[in-house]
């Protein structure tokens, strides 16, 4: 086993409990948005860990479900910042206006 190889399992092995600690998030996250990062997260540790696979293997056989993976990853994290900027920006309250003392004789 040459030095490559073994940085190959042991980053497999980071991105496997990178893994797990979003499948975590997803299942006990506080908040939609936590859940919806750590799908995020998930697919970029899957993504990652194919292309380690591919390398230690020398094969190309995962390259497609990697693309579809980073797409996917990058759509549904491009969809998500836009609606919860939208979203943010609709429950801010307008604050009301000014109203003039009553006895200012109308100016």
């Amino acid at each position: 086993m040459d030095v490559l190889e073994l940085a190959g399992w042991i980053s497999l092995v980071l991105l496997a409990i990178g893994a797990l600690g979003a499948l975590y998030r997803i299942v006990f996250g506080p908040a939609l948005l936590d859940r919806a990062i750590a799908v995020d997260v998930l697919l970029i540790a899957l993504s990652s860990g194919l292309t380690v696979w591919m390398a230690l293997h020398e094969s190309l056989h995962f390259i497609m479900l990697v693309v579809v993976a980073s797409l996917i990853g990058f759509i549904s994290s491009t969809t998500l910042a836009r609606f919860t900027v939208e979203g943010a920006q609709a429950n801010q309250t307008e604050p009301e206006p000014k109203q003039r003392p009553m006895g200012d004789g109308g100016r």
